[in-house]
């Protein structure tokens, strides 16, 4: 009789151990978990991680990575590769101020919408025009300087290029995505697009193109008598009538743009904004906070 009990209680165990493995039409018994959320969206823009803030999860990772390219005199090396200029300062004043340490990074910058949505670089701060392209891409700063697209040629030429009708036969170097190219396009010219607008004015010189459309403040600081570049001269602005003014940019969305506005205005109030300006020769086009 014992020997029937024990019998039929081990079938009873083994029948129970069975049925918990084989979950009864085809569905498991314990809940198989759902897969964990990405660490970061693809969307583009959406903002970072640390819920909803980009500003937090600037500083939780304790580094603000800033896209630049080199463009004197807003951000480029100095000779120990550090990188300076009125932009870069300003970068670095600002993550201090947020309690973490500027990085910079050499984007494509025809790409840099792109590096912000994923989240290689947390804002574009390089001389960023801003274009109604530019601003309903990202969330950007409030305007902080004026400028307009010169046109840079060969000093020996300069005289025969003061109009923009006789600019239209010109081979121009162009930094691909920038304002210059766009001022080049309406000029109906043929234009070779490059990295950047260090990269335009070699093309200059080099003889490889006729001209290139740069920045004035580039213009100011690279192009002519006391420059790397005294055998080139800029001659017309191609928008002075309208111009452009400088911004910053964030991914879509972020509340890193509200804290730079607020940066800007404290820094030019205290006259620590105006200083770098004038360190870099960029005074005369700073724009009041």
């Amino acid at each position: 009789m014992k020997q029937k009990l024990l019998s039929l209680t081990l079938a009873l165990v083994l029948g129970l151990s069975l049925a918990a493995c084989s979950g009864g039409g085809g569905q498991a018994t314990t809940p198989t978990p759902a897969p964990s959320a990405p660490a970061q969206s693809e969307a583009p823009g959406t903002p970072a991680p640390s819920g909803d803030s980009d500003l937090a999860y600037v500083q939780d990772k304790g580094i603000l990575v800033v896209g630049i390219t080199e463009f004197e005199p807003m951000d480029y090396q100095d000779a120990s590769g550090n990188w300076i200029g009125f932009d870069a300062d300003m970068a670095k004043a600002f993550a201090e101020s947020l309690g973490v340490k500027a990085e910079f990074q050499i984007i494509d910058w025809d790409n840099k919408v792109f590096e912000l949505e994923g989240m290689t670089i947390d804002v574009v701060w390089n001389g960023m025009t801003l274009t109604d392209e530019v601003q309903s891409a990202m969330e950007c700063s409030n305007a902080y300087c004026n400028n307009t697209q010169v046109v840079v040629v060969p000093a020996d030429k300069a005289d025969q290029y003061q109009t923009k009708e006789s600019l239209t036969d010109l081979a121009f170097a162009v930094e691909s995505g920038s304002a210059g190219q766009a001022q080049v396009a309406l000029l109906g010219a043929n234009y070779t697009e490059v990295a950047d607008q260090a990269t335009a004015l070699l093309e200059v010189k080099s003889g490889t193109a006729d001209a290139a459309v740069i920045d004035s403040l580039m213009a100011g600081a690279m192009v002519g008598e006391g420059t790397g570049y005294a055998d080139l001269i800029n001659t017309i602005s191609l928008n002075e009538e309208e111009g452009e003014q400088y911004g910053v940019g964030f991914r879509k969305g972020s509340d890193l743009a509200a804290a730079l506005n607020d940066f800007f205005k404290a820094s030019y109030a205290d006259g620590s904004m105006i200083t770098c300006a004038e360190t870099y020769g960029v005074q005369a086009a700073l724009i009041e906070q």
